[in-house]
């Protein structure tokens, strides 16, 4: 059985810096209370909850959740890295498009330490264990250095000795990342920046200084996913549907490649794709906004091509062209992405799907990107979950 599956609402809270933003249940709860909200709809008509997180103890999703309702409902609490938030989307959709239930909520939440991330539980095996000798046998890991970004380093290092591509087109992804964001207000970093400042600020590993480097926030954000038949009978009317998603993890070739582009999700991202436009009987080139993972500048750049916005090594030509924002060929992260939002690792995937719907219901203000039918989300977490979903306007 297979049913469609609509976008009832979408809600955030304003990202915020570790040191100003609230506790996880609280903002999540504002989350919640924002779809609800844009949903038109109680928390007693929700049939399943999925919460997406990553820094927290098991059952913080009921801890959510109860600050709307106890109403008896599964609450399934979902860690997969980066792409948790998608992942608890993914979920909720497979609910309602399979019938088990009419209507699910998925929420991410984050409540991110400051500084760097690195590793919570010493006593036992990393599950990033292979990853780090799969890195270790293509680039010389700094022990100094937070490992994170050393990946996408190396991947930039191949990427460049692969097509030619110059070290400052990176950077002029977060020049671009904070002129969008200067007109989202749930954004931390508005301020614009020039292509000198990004080159010029501190080096952090390769080609990445620390502009290019998506900065630790906290925040929330949520969806409702319904059957027609639910909206029907509900009064509701919604303007966004699911029209493909899938979920994958890597293949068996991985590590044999030997490729730090592999490491970090290209490939995973490229299937991931590949399988939507499939679905969905879309080609890339009909995509004209899109809300992708750029935790790194790096993974912009391997994203473009990964998604089929632009042919293999040919990045350079996009950006230089400003194919990759207003006025050129698709508009990417008119949020302003990770590296002016913020990536509080559970919300990421649903602060992306809300900028996706608000950009399909024509309601995303001085972002809007003008006549949009369909739109793209990317989650991509490191270990490896990689999320595309394609969104398109109910008419």
């Amino acid at each position: 059985m297979s049913r469609r599956v609509l976008v009832a609402g979408v809600g955030m809270v304003p990202f915020a810096k570790p040191s100003a933003a609230k506790t996880y249940d609280d903002m999540g709860a504002g989350a919640v209370s924002a779809v609800l909200a844009d949903a038109g709809l109680a928390y007693d008509r929700i049939q399943q909850v999925y919460a997406g997180y990553v820094y927290g103890d098991s059952t913080c999703g009921q801890r959510v959740v109860y600050r709307s309702g106890t109403t008896g409902v599964p609450v399934v609490n979902v860690n997969n890295n980066c792409a948790s938030g998608s992942s608890a989307l993914w979920l909720a959709r497979q609910a309602v498009e399979s019938g088990a239930v009419e209507c699910a909520l998925a929420v991410g939440f984050e409540q991110m330490p400051p500084g760097a991330l690195g590793a919570k539980w010493t006593d036992r095996p990393a599950p990033l264990t292979d990853f780090v000798a799969g890195l270790k046998a293509v680039h010389d890991i700094d022990p100094g250095l937070p490992l994170t970004p050393q990946y996408f380093a190396a991947a930039g290092v191949e990427y460049m000795a692969k097509y030619g591509m110059k070290a400052d087109t990176f950077a002029r992804v977060s020049v671009k990342a904070r002129a969008h964001a200067a007109n989202n207000p749930y954004a931390v970093f508005r301020a614009p920046i020039t292509l000198d400042e990004v080159l010029g600020a501190p080096r952090i590993a390769g080609p990445l200084t620390r502009l290019q480097c998506c900065p630790p926030t906290c925040g929330a954000a949520a969806a409702i996913v319904c059957s027609e038949d639910f909206a029907r009978r509900s009064g509701l009317t919604p303007k966004v549907a699911i029209a493909a998603q899938t979920l994958q993890s890597d293949t068996g070739d991985l590590f044999a490649k030997q490729s730090a582009m592999s490491l970090v999700g290209s490939d995973v991202t490229r299937a991931a794709a590949n399988e939507v436009y499939e679905k969905a009987g879309v080609d890339p080139r009909d995509i004209r906004v899109v809300e992708l993972h750029d935790c790194f500048t790096v993974n912009e750049v391997l994203t473009y091509e990964g998604l089929g916005l632009c042919p293999e090594g040919g990045a350079e030509e996009f950006i230089l062209n400003g194919d990759n924002t207003y006025g050129g060929r698709v508009v990417t992260n008119p949020s302003g992405g990770l590296l002016s939002k913020g990536h509080p690792l559970g919300a990421t995937g649903l602060a992306q799907t809300a900028e996706i719907t608000w950009q399909l219901r024509g309601e995303a203000g001085a972002r809007q990107v003008e006549g949009v039918t369909l739109g793209l989300q990317h989650n991509l977490g490191l270990g490896t979950a990689g999320v595309v979903t394609l969104f398109e306007k109910v008419s």
